[in-house]
């Protein structure tokens, strides 16, 4: 059941209670909930690298997660399947953030999503590098929490200062210009390497 409040930025996505909870997080529960399980992430992964490698680790997982970030927004959060139950999927995804972008409690992902998510991925990376991956791993879910609470503050605080403003432009044009550009949200040069700024695509349609 997917239903929409004309008086507020809130979409209600399940009849049941508790399925509705499971969909929405506060900024407070977001930040008790990542203040605890990235350093229980650093725990996991103790000893298993010297400081340095351990630090080049986690800036590599940085460096993969904002790859991952304008990917999943690209491939997976504004993907037409034209299948009803995938293109529900979507919806509870992603879609219902462009029906209502400003609610306060669906501009955070949930744990519901995100663990999972981020389970798969951390046992992909120790199947690859082996104990040293939860390295990699924590950086990751960095990236994620940083990614998470930009595109937080690009819907619900002003962002004033060159990068913030920056920032904040980028992804407002991706919901009010066009949903066919503008992918990332910390990461912005990806967009160019991959021609879909909102300004490369209005180039290629001018030219």
């Amino acid at each position: 059941m997917v239903s929409r409040n004309s008086h507020s930025q809130q979409v209600r996505l399940f009849r049941n209670e508790w399925l509705e909870r499971l969909t929405i997080i506060s900024p407070a529960g977001f930040a008790v909930v990542w203040s605890i399980s990235l350093p229980m992430i650093a725990w996991v992964g103790w000893g298993t690298a010297t400081v340095l490698p351990a630090l080049g680790l986690v800036a590599l997982g940085l460096a993969v997660w904002t790859l991952f970030e304008y990917c999943m927004h690209r491939y997976l959060f504004h993907w037409e399947p034209n299948v009803r139950l995938l293109d529900r999927f979507v919806y509870l995804m992603h879609g219902n953030h462009h029906a209502a972008p400003n609610d306060p409690l669906r501009n955070l992902m949930p744990p519901i999503v995100s663990f999972p998510i981020g389970g798969a991925v951390w046992l992909v990376l120790v199947a690859i590098a082996g104990p040293v991956g939860t390295w990699i791993f924590l950086g990751f879910m960095s990236g994620y929490v940083i990614y998470d609470m930009t595109h937080y503050a690009c819907h619900q605080w002003a962002m004033r200062g060159p990068l913030a403003f920056a920032l904040k432009r980028h992804h407002m044009r991706h919901h009010h210009v066009g949903q066919d550009g503008n992918f990332a949200i910390t990461a912005l040069f990806w967009d160019r390497v991959f021609g879909t700024s909102i300004t490369s695509l209005k180039a290629r349609e001018e030219a």
